[in-house]
């Protein structure tokens, strides 16, 4: 808007609020709240008619799209218009309210910031829809779940949206000096706070480490310490798992930094290994059944492949047989239902052949 229209629109108010204070023999001051008023009342069905003319004729356009990413981004610009007509009303019902003119400069900066502030919101909320797209897109090819990598790069970059926005401000209000001074200070601040936050910001940089080495993801199994779960949560300063027993385990990130993390979900395979001694009066006969009579076992279940079935050990109380096959899932629980199934098969097998399974007894031997 040109100052000629500007001064025109003045002119025009300033004429219509004295028309109505003689019209209505009123004080100047009610005069002029009413105008504000009616402006408010016009101004504001005007956005109204033309927030629903738009809305109406945007929703068409959204139905013909076949994706939802332009339903996503006109559901979250329809709030930035409500807002934006609200300080729009706002804004030109107060001008004819000439007790405020004192405070025009003040009344002219807060509207510039509430408008450079929406517009950041605004392309803050876009840009969050199109990483969420790019990763729903990215977690569909890779089948990998990047939740705590997403959420990150969001933060950053609507921390970058909003700095760029305060320095506008601060531009446009000619507030650079007050802008240097505080930056002055922020730095000196900031090198008491890291002195002062030395273990919670180590806790920050070893996040940032997680999130760009990636050594586990939200849902992966892992193995810390002694202690193995699934992981639930990546925070800023901890990471949160579900341990087997039920409980939650909540580890800081810096300790996640100088630790050994063993993960599962990375695996193809998982090696099983274990030992079943037999009696030491089982006929050779049978003996010789066993190993291949347990690879065929585990060949028959799903999920397994058998690595080596031998007898290795002649032990102080059973015949041993060694046992190595392969589960062909990561998750622990997929093993357990493996082994139960090979284990009642043993047993069953056992029990058809009449081999008997080795167990500490007492025996009693009588001299005469």
């Amino acid at each position: 808007m040109s100052l000629d229209e500007t001064v025109t629109n003045a002119s025009a108010i300033a004429s219509l609020s004295s028309t109505i204070q003689k019209t209505l023999n009123i004080s100047a001051t009610s005069a002029e709240i009413l105008v504000s008023t009616l402006i408010f009342i016009i101004i504001g069905l005007a956005g109204l008619v033309s927030y629903t003319i738009i809305n109406k004729y945007v929703n068409r356009w959204t139905a013909k799209t076949a994706t939802n990413l332009d339903d996503k981004i006109a559901k979250a610009m329809k709030t930035v218009m409500i807002i934006l007509i609200g300080i729009l009303v706002i804004r030109f019902s107060v001008s004819p309210l000439s007790f405020l003119k004192p405070y025009n400069y003040v009344l002219d900066s807060l509207f510039l910031i509430i408008q450079i502030l929406l517009a950041a919101y605004a392309i803050s909320k876009v840009a969050k829809i199109f990483i969420d797209q790019i990763a729903d897109v990215t977690t569909q090819k890779s089948g990998k779940n990047n939740k705590h990598a997403t959420f990150v790069i969001k933060q950053v970059i609507t921390a970058i949206i909003f700095i760029i926005a305060a320095l506008t401000i601060t531009n446009l209000l000619g507030l650079t000096g007050l802008w240097q001074s505080i930056a002055t200070n922020a730095t000196i601040s900031g090198i008491i706070l890291a002195f002062a936050l030395q273990s919670t910001l180590s806790d920050l940089f070893s996040a940032i480490y997680v999130y760009i080495d990636r050594p586990f993801e939200i849902g992966d199994y892992i193995y810390i310490n002694e202690h193995s779960g699934t992981v639930k949560n990546i925070g800023i300063l901890t990471t949160r798992l579900q341990l087997l027993q039920g409980e939650e385990l909540v580890v800081s990130n810096k300790e996640l930094s100088t630790i050994y993390i063993r993960n599962f979900r990375k695996l193809q395979k998982r090696r099983i290994v274990f030992n079943i001694g037999v009696n030491y009066d089982t006929p050779n006969e049978k003996l010789k059944k066993i190993s291949p009579m347990i690879t065929e076992i585990i060949k028959n279940v799903k999920g397994a492949s058998p690595q080596f079935v031998k007898f290795n050990e002649f032990g102080e109380y059973s015949l041993k047989f060694f046992i190595s096959y392969f589960v062909h899932a990561p998750d622990y629980g997929s093993y357990l239902e493996v082994q139960q199934e090979i284990n009642l098969a043993i047993r069953e097998a056992f029990e058809k052949e009449g081999i008997e399974m080795a167990y500490l007894k007492n025996v009693t031997y009588l001299k005469r």
